[in-house]
């Protein structure tokens, strides 16, 4: 037993003699390649390994030939983990070479590609990491170049629907001047009914811009559902029974929802005032709400026909209008206050309506799709239930939270 504890006690003596002379090495090899590290570890681990079994050798008094035959043995030993340890270091340095090539291309058009066979887990995970930022940047780089694109889009249909209003109020402005005018009164009324439509435009436009720089304040209130819709219907019913189209109760549930009472009203406003002009005469837009698990949805639905398949995913985008709009441009001045109350809807045919529609709905945890129904179309407004219980009607006792999303 003491033979025992004297042979593992040179051994460990050899082995710290070893790594002491071999600590400096660790510190010269600090952002050196991975090879000399591989190399200077197998060195090290070789090193104690023979200074162990030397010293050992040594005290037991072995024979010249015994002796001989121990180092030939950690020598060979040695080597061979030394080179073992070299082509290994090696081919992780050719994987990392690789790994850092395709890494470069994290960004550019070709895309971020994984080396086929990464040597180590490691490497491998990195790989899979770059993989997943390269994929994600390119669906950042997709959606700057679409908001790019929008942006540009946005200006140059803003531009027009400037000039034309700009256009008739200077005309109508210079035959005032002229004295030409037998009906001043009417050019007065137009005149203030189309810069209110420029005003509505403009706030638009802000309103917008703050939904994109997640600048939207809330106020939230604890609301009753029917009361949201009974609202904006109250509010787009001149414009149906001036198109001859019907406005019908598809099934309201008085579900409570804790919202920004003005900005689901303009919300559904807009989604009404669009139905009705899509809608011919003679049609139907039907409202409904219901609750589906921890979702309330409110649906519009009409009798327009349709929109295109290719146009649905497009339909919210900042903009956006096709040759058929459903937010068409329309002076006020020929609708009177019903034209202002369609603005205050949120319909100043600018393109922008659905857009601020889907912003607003986000800002509320929700969302808002469309699709084709055969007859017409649906507009799907899901929100965040609160409760299981139904609300009389009105806004619940819950004082209003003011929030900025």
């Amino acid at each position: 037993m003491n033979e025992i504890l004297v042979i593992v006690g040179l051994a460990a003596l050899g082995a710290l003699f070893a790594g002491l002379l071999a600590a400096p090495a660790v510190t010269l090899l600090r952002r050196r390649p991975v090879v000399l590290s591989m190399f200077a570890v197998a060195a090290l681990a070789v090193a104690a390994m023979a200074a162990g079994t030397i010293a050992v050798a040594v005290e037991m008094f072995l024979s010249p030939h015994d002796f001989q035959v121990v180092l030939i043995v950690v020598a060979v030993s040695g080597g061979a983990s030394l080179g073992a340890a070299l082509l290994f270091g090696r081919r992780i340095a050719a994987g990392s070479r690789e790994l850092a090539v395709a890494a470069r291309a994290v960004g550019s058009e070709a895309g971020f590609v994984a080396p086929a066979d990464p040597p180590i887990a490691e490497l491998a995970a990195l790989a899979t990491a770059l993989e997943e930022t390269g994929a994600r940047l390119r669906a950042a780089q997709e959606r700057e170049r679409a908001l790019d694109a929008s942006r540009r889009d946005l200006v140059a249909w803003i531009s027009h629907d400037l000039r034309t209003p700009l256009a008739g109020l200077r005309a109508m402005a210079e035959a005032l001047e002229d004295g030409v005018v037998t009906e001043p009164g009417r050019y007065h009324t137009r005149i203030r009914a189309e810069v209110e439509r420029l005003s509505d435009m403009v706030d638009d436009l802000f309103e917008l811009s703050r939904i994109q720089a997640g600048s939207l304040e809330l106020t939230l209130a604890r609301i009753s559902v029917y009361d949201l819709v009974d609202d904006a219907i109250a509010t787009a019913r001149p414009l149906a029974e001036q198109r001859g189209v019907r406005l019908r109760d598809g099934g309201i549930a008085r579900l409570p929802v804790r919202v920004d009472g003005q900005g689901i009203t303009r919300v559904l406003g807009n989604l009404l005032v669009n139905a009705i002009r899509a809608t011919p005469a003679d049609g139907t837009v039907a409202v409904s709400a219901h609750r589906d698990g921890d979702r309330v949805v409110l649906a519009v639905d009409d009798t327009c026909g349709g929109i295109p398949e290719q146009d649905l995913p497009r339909l919210f985008d900042t903009g956006w209008r096709d040759g058929q709009a459903r937010t068409p441009a329309s002076g006020p001045a020929a609708e009177g206050d019903l034209g202002a109350r369609q603005r205050r809807l949120g319909d100043t045919g600018a393109g922008l309506g659905l857009a601020i529609v889907r912003g607003i709905v986000e800002a509320h945890a929700g969302r808002v799709s469309v699709r084709n129904t055969g007859v017409g179309c649906r507009f799907e407004l899901t929100l965040p239930a609160v409760g299981a219980e139904r609300v009389p009607g009105g806004p619940g006792p819950a004082a209003p939270d003011h929030r900025r999303r």
